[in-house]
């Protein structure tokens, strides 16, 4: 079950990309609920948002592992 939250906080967090400030929130929520190892995963994610959008920057400091 785990790995579909990973999935399911991936599809959520692509579609609100267009918004720093939810997208923050969302990546907390994740930061609470995911495995260390599946934080790691997300943190490259969202490394990879932050190449197309870079404002979202300020959230990776929530997925330090």
């Amino acid at each position: 079950m785990a790995r579909a939250m990973f999935e399911y906080t991936k599809e959520v967090l692509k579609k609100v990309s267009f918004d720093v400030v939810l997208f923050t929130k969302e990546v907390q929520k994740a930061a609470k609920f995911l495995l260390p190892y599946e934080l790691e995963e997300l943190r490259n994610f969202v490394l990879s948002l932050i190449q197309i959008n870079p404002e979202l920057k300020p959230s990776l400091s929530y997925l330090d592992v």
